[in-house]
């Protein structure tokens, strides 16, 4: 099935600027829970006890991912039966309005659940994202395509970390935020007007004998996970697993110490100069922003190389020896550095760096593992599972935050990263696609 060039070079080009512009949005959303959410709930609260924040913070992530993971099975199917573009805008509009809304919330308990309505839509953009864009290019141009698109949600993480060093998210005003993440509503309505669908999957749906591989009508969920594709998406779901649980489930933490500790670090500064009887609580609110840009801001460059150094070194050595930096670098992260100290910063872009590998080498591989007719609910399920593992580890880490650790997230951090000893592990496990391309 030679279909892939039936696209104008115009229009290769609108798919995948409209592709990075609708993930890199979505990772806009990726760092408000980085940023935003545990203001916003401190807010909602109004508690000063760090062990209560800790575990809505925990609890808001987990809303916020499984929404993903729900979403990218979901919206990931309607791709699979009824349009890669068409799921993409539903996707772009479906985490605008949400995050729209939560501007208006009242309780923790709406925060919660728009949360995890808005999470719907990050988890479809991303597989029919990838679809739409690997279906339109040539297969030459893949390795430089995963990377444009995996580094897309970094630069959204970045802009925004950028912003909020400037223009402040603390506890009295956070709001701003949820309004502004409602524009990208006219991005959705865009796609669905004029960005070209996928031409694979139109010859597929209007000549579907040309199927090589005579499949039947069952439904692409059932088929990923039945013989014999259940082997390959169980490899798929371990390779998604871990650097969503390192990003979401270990270095996430890392955010949220150093919005704590520059809290405290603050209000101390503040108090030195009150007499005792007038002491008040204060904020470094870019403390956390610094944080996360020392975080995405190598992460950029990195997921765009990803896609490309996989294909020169090879697929399974590269994923063994990201695990392994990534590996080190937070566990030296959690154990021997601070927030305030000059060298924080640099741990955080040195994880920041490695795991940001792993966001160029999934959308190169990963399609790589389904054909056309299952391969938005493929790398759909691969990589939004690790989601749902990821949401397992922060509840069971937010209540031992809450009723064991009393708030310390550096603790959580070390037992968390250990998580890239499973990937060290598994990438042997899995076939080598180098020589495959995508299958039809």
């Amino acid at each position: 099935m030679n279909s892939e060039n039936q696209l104008s070079w115009s229009d290769r080009m609108l798919v995948v600027s409209t592709g990075f512009l609708g993930w890199m949005l979505a990772g806009v959303q990726l760092a408000v829970t980085s940023i935003v959410m545990r203001e916003a709930v401190k807010s909602l609260l109004d508690s000063a006890d760090e062990a209560q924040n800790a575990q809505w913070y925990g609890y808001l992530t987990s809303s916020f991912l499984l929404g993903a993971a729900v979403g990218g099975y979901g919206l990931g199917w309607i791709g699979d039966r009824f349009g890669r573009k068409r799921a993409m805008a539903l996707s772009i509009g479906c985490y605008s309005i949400f995050a729209g809304l939560t501007f208006f919330v009242q309780s923790p308990e709406q925060l919660l659940l728009l949360r995890f309505l808005t999470g719907l839509g990050v988890g479809g953009m991303w597989p029919n994202g990838i679809a739409l864009v690997s279906e339109a290019w040539p297969n030459m141009s893949r390795p430089m395509l995963a990377g444009v698109i995996g580094t897309a949600a970094n630069i959204g993480i970045m802009l925004f970390s950028v912003l909020t060093c400037f223009v402040h998210v603390t506890v009295d005003d956070w709001r701003w935020v949820m309004g502004l993440c409602s524009l990208p509503i006219f991005l959705a309505a865009f796609a669905a007007a004029f960005v070209p669908e996928s031409p694979r999957w139109l010859a597929l749906k209007l000549n579907p004998k040309e199927d090589p591989s005579g499949a039947d009508a069952r439904s692409p969920l059932v088929e990923v996970f039945s013989p014999p594709l259940l082997k390959v998406t169980l490899i798929g779901i371990a390779l998604g697993t871990v650097p969503l649980f390192g990003g979401w489930g270990n270095a996430n933490w890392a955010n949220a110490w150093a919005s704590q500790e520059g809290e405290a670090a603050k209000a101390e500064e503040v108090n030195e100069e009150l007499p005792p009887e007038e002491t008040v609580t204060a904020d470094d609110p870019a403390l956390k922003a610094r944080a996360l840009l020392a975080r995405s801001a190598p992460g950029s460059l990195a997921s765009l190389l990803g896609g490309a150094v996989a294909m020169l070194i090879g697929r399974r050595i590269f994923y063994f020896f990201l695990s392994f930096a990534c590996l080190f670098c937070s566990q030296y992260l959690f154990w021997f550095s601070h927030p305030l100290q000059d060298d924080f910063l640099w741990w955080m872009g040195a994880l920041g760096l490695f795991s940001g590998f792993f966001f160029g080498w999934l959308p190169l591989c990963l399609p790589e593992l389904f054909p056309t007719r299952v391969r938005s609910t493929g790398a759909g399920v691969s990589f939004n599972f690790g989601r749902i593992a990821t949401v397992v580890g922060i509840l069971i880490a937010a209540v031992m935050l809450g009723q064991s650790y009393g708030g310390d997230y550096a603790a959580i951090g070390r037992i968390t990263g250990l998580i890239y000893v499973v990937g060290m592990v598994v990438i042997w496990f899995a076939p080598d696609t180098s020589k495959q391309g995508l299958q039809d």
